[in-house]
């Protein structure tokens, strides 16, 4: 019997299992609704499946480093002691192998890579199974570093804020953690000014001017006297965001860009991931998701 997209969402529908994991199922048993649901069942798919429309935004960050390779990366869970259990560590050490070994540059490619015999997708779903909470792999990059430049590395102690810097030159590893530790506490957005987009500037300019143009204070002030001020507030702002413009957390009377300069390095890579940032705002259209699936 021939697989067609209305059985994949029918079986969704009455499983909760992926769409993916649908479409093997019914491969595997010809087309058979119930005996695709048993497939399904017995590789722990539906109880894993139950958890899906669940919010995962616990869960722990991960550094691997291998030769001149650097990988960070997130895996989510739904409530924070699950980031401490056994199985989730084991989970932890597992992706970070996988991802360190294999070189993927998406977590779809990344879900389908094999780790003894079987898809990462699918050690995760029995760890699900086991520990009976919503678990995802939710982002990752990996660097490569070349040999004139170097690393500066921080986890925090809860392994929940992890930052790499890359630097063009060779940088004093406490000095480089030190800087790591600043954009950890700090979370600048940009590394320098040069970085920041012209629709950003344009847009937190249009913000700044309407709010200086709404605020009774400066009725009757002319337009090149609140040009003046909508610039101080705007160059404060980018100040704040940039990590070259901020004063340095471990030491206030310099900023960060003096360090970078008596270091003679420049950073040319920042990332700094923190468990669960974002994710309220990472809405799923299930609809979408579904059409653009059946139409494969």
């Amino acid at each position: 019997m021939a697989v067609t997209a209305q059985l994949v969402k029918e079986l969704r529908e009455r499983t909760g299992a992926g769409m993916l994991d649908c479409k093997k199922a019914l491969e595997a048993t010809d087309g058979n609704i119930e005996k695709a649901i048993t497939w399904l069942r017995e590789k722990g798919i539906t109880k894993a499946a139950k958890k899906s429309d669940r919010v995962a935004a616990e869960g722990l960050v991960g550094l691997v480093t291998k030769g001149n390779k650097t990988v960070v990366f997130e895996v989510n869970s739904e409530t924070d002691f699950v980031g401490i259990s056994k199985q989730f560590l084991d989970l932890m050490a597992i992706v970070g192998e996988t991802l360190i070994n294999n070189d993927p540059k998406t977590v779809e490619a990344a879900l389908q890579l094999s780790v003894n015999g079987e898809s990462l997708e699918t050690v995760i779903v029995h760890t699900i199974a086991t520990i009976g909470e919503k678990i995802t792999l939710r982002r990752f990059k990996t660097l490569h570093l070349q040999e004139t430049q170097s690393l500066g590395v921080y986890i925090h102690s809860n392994q929940r804020i992890v930052t790499v810097l890359v630097f063009d030159g060779k940088i004093d590893e406490t000095i480089g953690k030190q800087l790591a530790m600043h954009v950890s506490a700090m979370r600048p957005q940009f590394i320098s000014r040069d970085d920041i987009s012209a629709d950003f500037l344009a847009s937190e300019k249009a913000i700044l001017t309407t709010e200086a143009k709404n605020d009774p204070k400066n009725v009757g002030k002319p337009d090149n006297i609140l040009e003046k001020m909508v610039e101080g507030r705007l160059n404060k702002q980018l100040a704040e965001i940039s990590l070259l413009d901020q004063v340095f957390v471990v030491n206030p009377d310099q900023k960060v860009s003096d360090v970078i300069k008596a270091n003679d390095v420049s950073v040319v890579d920042m990332i700094r991931y923190e468990v669960g940032e974002g994710i309220e705002k990472e809405e799923v259209d299930f609809a979408t998701e579904v059409m653009a699936q059946v139409r494969k």
